[in-house]
């Protein structure tokens, strides 16, 4: 029976692929609609490889030219600023936002990473790009790429691995993670508004994922096996926390809560913490220094360390370890929205010299909590409530939002700055914030409500219970990629318009039609996908996808497979910085040049194109 079922399915095929070629000399090639629009497209496009301005604004250019054009009227040039997958994407912004400032991904980072640095390259690479692969398939990948980028050169630098072998597979791990859920990329997102608006039903929230896992896998694998041989390596001096570098320096005090009491500094990783350095240990009233890697922790142990004020600020958070001053101001629990990150300059007029910490009453004086001391060239070796404060003392600080208008041009500091802020809620939000997200991805996954209910409620709750402020939301929304979206879907509705839709799937099926529905299938995929290395991946998505839906007619077949190799071309974007963001975002941090997207790149491409065509073929054709 099945084999009835694919032998007509193969005669009606080839009887659609004889009609068209024997009527292809129809296709109205006169026409200036279908020549503007053309021309306006190729135009697009060159100016988009060029780079000659902002992407959002070539394709909104556009989008205005083809509606002068009399192509598009003003409702079919809008229809995509307010589809419902450009705002879902839109929403999707707030709530990573959100769930990104309650620094959970820091964490993350650090633990990803490990602390053994004479671990299989291999082994390294599989370790971090499997979990970078599964959260990105619910995350926006982006914001989790940028979180990573600090932390793994870093962790790189100071364990002497070539950050150039780590970061081009982290981007590839971020994206092959994206395509395999609805909601991991705005491009499946932007498939699914447009299957509804043709419609068709939309995407299912894991229906991607079968097409797309076997090829993430499978290159995930070539990835850490001979991928990363392929790339250059790029070492750079880490940059050691000592005598020659602006230390702070900050004193905290062991507690009964320290999960490595009795164990030693090697064991808990104190020797190789991110930016920071034990150099003393004080112990009923005993100095311990050097400290070497086999001395015990002990409770009430006073341990000091001196390194950069961003990772000073994390260590601090750690569960045991607490500041010896302040005690009553909660830093493992404050909110970094209203609580910012300062350094100030003691001036030489400023009351605070020749006073120490404690006997300053600084808490109460300017509603601050001194958190590490600079002194130029000197280590202090003293708990900061004893420090005198001498002229030129650099403070590292959390206050409030205010602090710089109030005491800028206060005698007693002759400088003050913001500091790097670590993100950073109390406990509470971050518990909210996270149950939030995942409640928000049962949701999407069970199909209770559209998308866009789903993530607008997530949005609504996250906002109201001040997990992200107003204007955070405001300002954590890729305006830019909207309007690039919502831009494409009104170029694509113009192809189709103006007939240039059509002839380039009458082209597909003319060339690549001999080789049967499969040809067709392979034909959009590498258009799609050659598309999506030089311009953006979201427009490359609109403006295929009535390319792809005219085959599937010229050839009377059903469109969504083709509609679902757009969605993954689309994404597969490897050979090039340009075609996906995060390609782009660890470009200039690991050094790499274009050639070295290409080396790794381009056999990852065929890899990820050939086995999704399969699996497509499989699950949606083979059947028919």
């Amino acid at each position: 029976m099945g084999n009835a079922k694919r032998l007509a399915s193969t005669s009606a095929f080839l009887f659609s692929y004889s009609a068209f070629r024997n009527h292809k000399s129809e296709i109205n090639l006169v026409d200036m609609e279908f020549w503007y629009t053309a021309i306006l497209v190729v135009l697009m496009t060159l100016a988009l490889i060029r780079e000659l301005y902002d992407p959002e604004l070539i394709i909104f250019g556009t989008l205005l030219l083809l509606m002068a054009g009399g192509i598009l009227d003003v409702k079919e040039a809008l229809a995509g600023f307010s589809n419902s997958g450009m705002i879902t994407i839109g929403f999707l912004f707030v709530v990573a936002e959100a769930v990104k400032n309650t620094g959970v991904l820091n964490q993350f980072g650090e633990w990803l990473m490990g602390r053994n640095s004479k671990t299989w390259l291999s082994a390294k690479l599989l370790r971090f790009l499997v979990p970078v692969s599964l959260i990105s398939a619910f995350f926006n990948n982006t914001p989790i790429v940028a979180m990573l980028i600090p932390t793994i050169h870093n962790w790189a630098k100071k364990h002497a691995f070539a950050v150039s072998k780590l970061l081009i597979p982290l981007s590839y791990a971020a994206i092959l993670g994206g395509m395999c859920t609805l909601i991991g990329t705005s491009t499946n997102l932007i498939v699914h508004g447009m299957m509804l608006e043709s419609g068709m039903p939309g995407m299912g929230f894991f229906e991607i994922t079968k097409v797309v896992l076997p090829a993430a896998l499978l290159s995930l694998l070539f990835i850490t096996m001979i991928g990363h041989r392929l790339l250059p390596d790029r070492k750079e001096p880490y940059l050691q926390v000592g005598e020659n570098t602006r230390e702070f320096v900050v004193a905290l005090k062991v507690g009964p809560e320290y999960q490595y009491l009795g164990h030693t500094v090697e064991q808990a990783g104190l020797r190789h913490l991110r930016g920071l350095f034990l150099f003393q240990v004080e112990r009923r009233g005993e100095l311990i220094t050097p400290v070497g890697p086999e001395e015990r922790i002990r409770i009430n142990d006073r341990l000091f360390f001196t390194g950069l004020p961003e990772t000073i600020i994390e260590l601090q958070k750690t569960p045991g370890l607490r500041l010896l001053k302040d005690a009553g101001f909660d830093l493992k629990n404050y909110d970094a929205t209203f609580i910012r990150a300062y350094e100030a300059v003691i001036s030489p007029s400023s009351p605070l010299r020749g006073i120490n910490v404690r006997e300053s009453q600084f808490r109460s004086r300017y509603n601050a909590v001194i958190i590490a001391i600079h002194r130029n060239g000197e280590r202090v070796k003293q708990k900061i409530g004893d420090i005198v404060l001498r002229e030129g003392d650099t403070l590292l600080m959390l206050a409030g939002r205010d602090f710089i208008g109030k005491w800028y041009n206060s005698k007693d500091f002759y400088l003050i700055s913001q500091s790097v802020q670590v993100p950073s809620k109390p406990r509470k939000k971050t518990w909210f914030a996270i149950t939030v997200f995942i409640g928000m991805i049962a949701a999407m996954a069970a199909g209770i409500l559209p998308l866009v209910v789903t993530t607008g409620i997530a949005v609504m709750a996250l906002v109201l219970t001040r997990c992200i402020t107003k204007s955070e939301a405001q300002m954590s929304i890729q305006w830019n990629v909207l309007v690039i979206i919502a831009s494409s879907f009104g170029i694509a509705r113009a192809l189709q318009n103006a007939g240039v839709a059509d002839f380039l799937a009458n082209s597909i099926v003319y060339g690549m039609g001999q080789w049967g529905v499969v040809g067709v299938l392979v034909g959009i995929y590498l258009m799609t996908n050659l598309y999506t290395e030089f311009i953006t991946n979201n427009a490359a998505a609109a403006l295929l996808f009535p390319v792809a839906a005219a085959a599937a007619a010229q050839l009377n077949a059903d469109p969504r497979p083709f509609v679902m190799a757009v969605a993954v071309a689309a994404s597969a974007s490897f050979a090039t910085p340009i075609g996906y963001q995060t390609n782009l975002m660890v470009y200039s941090p690991g050094g790499y040049k274009f050639r070295d997207y290409l080396k790794i790149g381009l056999p990852l491409n065929v890899c990820v194109g050939a086995i999704s065509i399969f699996a497509i073929y499989w699950i949606y054709m083979k059947a028919v």
